[in-house]
């Protein structure tokens, strides 16, 4: 009962003992090794998404009905296009529907109910996630390529997270709540000093992981998310502490900025500008709307899936085509290469994979759930359960991840479906605590 004990119990809902010790003891493992251990952690994954929804139908009384009619929805929606696919073209269809290709996107629930409505006890999940990540690269990386030294040397290091563009969103996300956390962990108090170092050691590791990564989207994402939050940041300290004040911050932090990307930039500017200048021409064409004749290069190879991915959905507007949407696009489109084909399996984009597979009913029931979180995270924050930095990290992260998302379907792959849950989950919890408070106040 160690992990119990130590636990806080937050918003005090209850369920037994040791299912308590079940779900916290698989959250925190499916936290900490799921990116060093892979399949490994799969077992916990399992559990915890059982130990919790279990929990969450039985005791979530007052509070369970939305996040669960929305679950009903996107099962639904599975159900219906898998159906319509079996009537139209079985020739293409799983012989059962594959419901958990979304509904994995609902652990969520379960690593909220576990959190136990606790600010505390997700602060510590957040630091576990990121402390499994920063061992992975530095420990678990392939020893010959791919790794710190690869990265640094100029050319792109993936630390064998699948592929470089799945590190460099990890950095991402990363760096986005060392900033949003940065107040919280650099305040003063006990080991102020300790703290200040490891959150700048930390800081500078996410930005070399993201320039080593050298993905465009996250480069773009972080850039707009950073940027809208520090707009955001800015009005409240003008309207709290005065024009002065905030020139002060962002002066400090523009400096310290400046010098991390001089830095940077003496040791791989080279690579970096190839990079970004490499498929130029093939983005202006895009840009100028000359979309025939695109070559399949890295960018080109996405805008040609893209317009195949609109054919398709033309014809199934509504159902789709299947859990096997994204691969028929690339497989059975004639113009597509067959090299290209072969290669790559999906679209570079999760929402359009998603209207490919499941049609606008689909589209809809994600939106639908991505609504409920924005609110959620809200009321949340407005009624005063959550405190200030996690909302601005909720808000800065969701446009990160909206961005990121455009270019590269990481909430399909077990990546983004991980950040996914461990993130909304730590929201959703400051939510469901506001409600039981509701609650009880109504029952007593």
């Amino acid at each position: 009962m160690m992990v119990t004990n130590k636990w806080d119990e937050g918003a005090g809902w209850k369920s037994p003992g040791w299912l308590l010790l079940i779900g916290v003891a698989s959250l925190m493992v499916y936290t900490f090794f799921n990116i060093p251990a892979g399949d490994i952690a799969k077992p916990a994954e399992t559990l915890l998404a059982f130990s919790g929804l279990v929990a969450f139908c039985i005791w979530g009384k007052g509070f369970r009905l939305p996040v669960l009619l929305l679950l009903g929805a996107v099962v639904a929606v599975q159900l219906i296009s898998w159906w319509a696919g079996l009537s139209h073209h079985p020739q293409w269809m799983d012989s059962s529907p594959r419901l958990a290709l979304l509904a994995k996107l609902f652990i969520f629930i379960s690593v909220a109910w576990w959190l136990r409505g606790s600010t505390r006890n997700t602060l510590l999940l957040w630091g576990v996630a990121a402390t499994g990540f920063l061992l992975t690269t530095f420990f678990l990386a392939p020893p010959n390529d791919e790794n710190w030294i690869t990265g640094l040397s100029g050319e792109r290091a993936d630390f064998g997270i699948r592929n470089a563009q799945h590190s460099a969103m990890f950095f991402g996300t990363l760096l986005l709540g060392l900033v949003a956390f940065s107040k919280r962990i650099c305040q003063p108090g006990s080991r102020q000093g300790v703290r200040i170092t490891l959150w700048g050691m930390a800081l500078i590791i996410a930005l070399a992981g993201i320039v080593v990564g050298q993905t465009r989207a996250v480069w773009i994402g972080t850039i707009v998310s950073l940027g809208l939050g520090l707009s955001v940041w800015g009005g409240f300290v003008v309207m709290r502490r005065g024009v002065r004040q905030f020139l002060k911050y962002l002066s400090m932090f523009l400096a310290a900025l400046a010098l991390l990307m001089v830095v940077f930039g003496l040791g791989l500017g080279d690579s970096l500008e190839k990079r970004v200048n490499k498929e130029s021409d093939v983005i202006t064409q895009v840009l100028k709307g000359e979309l025939t004749q695109i070559p399949y290069t890295s960018v080109g190879i996405r805008v040609n899936s893209w317009i195949a991915a609109s054919e398709w959905i033309a014809e199934r507007p509504l159902t789709g085509w299947g859990a096997k949407g994204k691969s028929l696009v690339m497989r059975e489109t004639a113009w597509i290469p067959e090299k290209v084909a072969k290669k790559y399996g999906h679209l570079h984009n999760f929402f359009m994979e998603t209207w490919v597979a499941y049609g606008l009913l689909g589209v809809l029931a994600i939106a639908a759930l991505m609504i409920w979180i924005g609110r959620a995270t809200w009321l949340a924050w407005r009624v005063g359960v959550m405190p200030s930095d996690m909302a601005f990290f909720g808000m800065i992260f969701f446009v990160f991840w909206m961005i990121i998302n455009q270019f590269e379907s990481y909430e399909s792959m077990w990546t983004g479906l991980y950040i996914h849950n461990i993130v909304v989950g730590g929201l959703v919890t400051h939510y469901w605590r506001w409600r039981h408070e509701q609650q009880k106040q109504i029952e007593h």
